[in-house]
């Protein structure tokens, strides 16, 4: 027994830095206490796609998160978020991060209920946006901020952010006005993401009401868990809509290491065909989930996760993120660096991956 004892004692240990609302977790699992050290070197390069940034007309968004978050956290990544110059690159320059695609931090115009507002303010934020990125065209890129408040107005929108202002496609911060995105409103605009072949990033928002099951522990609402199930759930609302049937080259980026999604691809495929259905789809739900759905790995640094993730997503569409500044750089390189796969699988997460889907 104190062998055993001080087996575990030693297998959870971790070294562990943060970023400013990081985690820092208190223990790790036996497996990976036991993985022997990466020999693998490091990628010829780096590009990081989910890293935010706030402007002072959308900080008033930003706090609506407040409610998933400790008192005062939100406030303490403001600064950060808010700079775009010296203090970000030289983060990016010591980690070795060559290209970040930025995107406004969530949820934005989302929340907005005035309709043309929410059109008007989306605007705005990609062209502050865009003046950035041709501050420094190597080393950032951008997606598009939408309001999806009008759907008309949001595939426009894109199509202007993707020809005009340089953009690599955009992000979406959940549902909006309690609709997700497999809503037949929204056709036009997944006609225009196919038609402009860039990817539409699904990220974390709270959904319209808050389900029983999280009433009592406020700990399950926001990134520890609530946020992967509504997000998760959102891409496969496209799934089973046949929303990828109507629009086969559309693509959707999943982050957080694909909000469970990889690990569920075999029982999605099993329990589909007992499953009452409002839909008929052509394919398994897996094969959607491996053709027009990409993962990145934001916010999660861990082994087995991540080769969970290849094995069931495909090295083709697997993408190196950190979340910045809500996760720490510095942790996500050097696990990159160290995570035990093969070199061509780091690459291929690194950058080329992403240079292949968002065209850079």
């Amino acid at each position: 027994m104190a062998n055993r004892r001080e087996f575990l004692k030693n297998a959870t240990a971790v070294v562990a830095g943060s970023g400013l609302l990081a985690g820092t977790s208190s223990f790790a699992s036996a497996a990976e206490a036991l993985s022997p050290v990466s020999t693998g070197k490091a990628p010829a390069r780096i590009v990081a796609l989910e890293e935010h940034f706030m402007l002072p007309e959308f900080v008033g968004y930003l706090h609506e998160t407040q409610q998933n978050l400790r008192n005062g956290l939100v406030d303490k990544v403001v600064t950060p978020l808010s700079d775009f110059g010296r203090g970000r690159l030289e983060i990016m320059d010591k980690n070795g991060v060559d290209f970040a695609v930025l995107s406004l931090s969530g949820p934005g115009v989302q929340i907005e209920p005035d309709r043309q507002k929410a059109v008007r303010l989306a605007r705005y934020a990609n062209d502050r946006l865009a003046t950035e990125m041709q501050k420094n065209p190597t080393r950032y890129g951008g997606f598009a901020h939408l309001a999806m408040q009008d759907p008309q107005a949001a595939a426009a929108e894109l199509e202007r952010c993707i020809r005009d202002l340089k953009m690599q496609g955009g992000m979406i911060n959940g549902e909006t006005d309690g609709l997700y995105l497999d809503d037949r409103r929204y056709d036009i605009f997944w006609e225009r993401v196919e038609a402009l072949g860039v990817p539409i990033y699904i990220h974390p928002g709270n959904p319209a009401d808050q389900p029983h099951m999280y009433a009592g522990h406020p700990e399950m609402w926001g990134p520890v868990w609530s946020w992967a199930v509504e997000t998760c759930s959102h891409a496969l609302r496209l799934i089973f809509s046949g929303t990828f049937d109507r629009y086969p080259g559309a693509r959707v980026i999943l982050g957080h290491m694909g909000e469970t999604l990889p690990i569920q691809l075999w029982r999605l495929d099993s329990r589909y065909q007992i499953a009452n259905q409002k839909f008929e789809i052509q394919h398994p739900p897996s094969w959607y989930a491996k053709k027009n759905i990409t993962i990145t790995t934001s916010g999660v640094c861990n082994d087995a996760a991540l080769r969970c993730a290849l094995d069931s997503m495909g090295s083709e569409n697997v993408m190196f993120s950190v979340d910045y500044p809500f996760e720490s750089t510095a942790i996500a390189v050097k696990w990159l660096h160290k995570a035990q796969i093969s070199d061509r699988e780091r690459e291929a997460v690194a950058w080329e991956n992403a240079k292949r889907i968002l065209k850079l």
